[in-house]
């Protein structure tokens, strides 16, 4: 954070937070990996020592060597990859089949159970996931954009009955109020960060649970490996151990499988929502680590450079302050006359308009961002929607929620 004291590592906010931000991933990992690995691996161990045992019995039962039966098991890993599996399954290419992979594919779920064994398939894939997977993203943030204009919308509707109630406002049928424009009169009602994190969060618990209730007698899981294909599914993560729809027949298969494509497009839309919010936490609880260093760091360099005080007499010294254009965002200290200041104590003029430059360049920044219609200074964007400049995730939640609490 250069720009407001210049002593965190001298870095700028961006640089500090990118950093502050990898080594807690990296701390993330870190701790992930230690706790899965003591909960897995004696599971794994275990599973390892009862795969030896049946693979010596069943060896020693048909009298074949261990190499005859890998050569056999790699043989049919490769058919199963191909598509061939010895249980009774739908096929993998069939319309259906392919319909539901492409699914997969363009929300990047990815699950892994089909993939194209062929050459044409794997370049044909290469193109349309490039364009599909584009297309999905730009879909799910424009369902953020416009769940936040809901919201907005309720708020606002909200207000106003509350202020109609009280006789503030005129009632609804009165035509003058009818033609300011309907998005520019919610471009003053953003919601809260956590709020529509809070909505979000039910709406994905919600839809978890329902299609939970779904699979558990259908695909015959338990309600705990439901709700964990649930989260795998819906936040494309897809690890593909558990995969819905996977069966030859089903009851009501028809109705079960637009059941199934729904539950995951409607989940995959609230988790990713859900994980752009939660990252605009993170935001703020990085914003706020940086200041707690900040604070800290700026008392120790104050105390090592900032000895004696700026305005203060100190005879006998002329060459110990820096000379720092405004590009620096201080002010040039040149004018000292047998170690002191012409004015003594106090600051001189010159330094005075000397150190406001950088705020007179400020204000002129402002005023033309006003002029030109700078979202920043008018307080919504110069487009026809009034609220954000683009589709990003986090443009969209920058500029459209109100981020309070820890930021502040």
């Amino acid at each position: 954070m250069a720009g407001r004291g210049g002593c965190l590592c001298h870095l700028n906010e961006d640089n500090a937070r990118f950093a502050l931000l990898a080594l807690l991933i990296a701390l993330y990992l870190v701790c992930g990996a230690a706790v899965f690995s003591a909960i897995e691996q004696p599971k794994e161990r275990e599973s390892q020592r009862q795969w030896q045992q049946r693979k010596e019995n069943f060896t020693r039962r048909h009298n074949i060597s261990w190499a005859e039966l890998g050569n056999f098991l790699r043989d049919y890993e490769r058919a199963n990859v191909a598509g061939v599996r010895v249980d009774e399954t739908r096929p993998r290419w069939d319309f259906t089949g392919s319909f539901y992979f492409v699914g997969t594919v363009v929300s990047t779920i990815g699950f892994g159970m089909t993939t194209p064994a062929t050459v044409s398939g794997k370049v044909f894939l290469i193109f349309y996931g490039l364009v599909g997977c584009a297309a999905t993203i730009l879909f799910f943030n424009l369902f953020l954009e416009r769940l936040i204009t809901v919201l907005a919308y309720i708020l606002k509707t909200c207000h106003e009955r509350q202020l109609r109630r009280r006789g503030v406002l005129p009632q609804e049928d009165c035509p003058e109020l009818g033609n300011t424009s309907e998005v520019d009169s919610l471009a003053g009602w953003k919601p809260s960060v956590y709020y529509v994190m809070l909505i979000l969060g039910l709406a994905a618990i919600t839809i978890s649970c329902c299609a939970s209730a779904l699979y558990t007698p259908v695909e015959g899981w338990s309600y705990l490996d439901s709700i964990y294909f649930c989260f795998v599914a819906f936040s494309t993560i897809g690890f593909g151990d558990l995969v819905s729809s996977q069966n030859m027949r089903y009851d009501y298969q028809g109705v079960y499988r637009f059941g199934n494509f729904l539950f995951i497009l409607m989940g995959v839309c609230c988790i990713y929502s859900l994980f752009n919010v939660i990252s605009i936490v993170i935001k703020q609880f990085l914003n706020w680590s940086l200041r707690r260093l900040e604070c800290r760091c700026c008392l120790r360099c104050q105390q090592k450079l900032f000895r004696p005080g700026r305005n203060a007499v100190v005879p006998g010294v002329t060459g110990g302050r820096r000379k720092i254009s405004i590009e620096t965002d201080a002010f040039n200290e040149s004018e000292v006359v047998d170690g002191r200041r012409l004015s003594g104590e106090m600051i001189s003029m010159r330094d005075f308009l000397a150190a406001n430059k950088v705020s007179l360049a400020i204000m002129q920044k402002q005023l033309l961002e006003t002029a030109n219609g700078h979202p920043r200074a008018s307080g919504h964007a110069p487009r026809h929607n009034g609220f954000s400049e683009g589709v990003g995730a986090l443009a969209i939640m920058n500029n459209r929620l109100v981020e309070t609490s820890v930021d502040r």
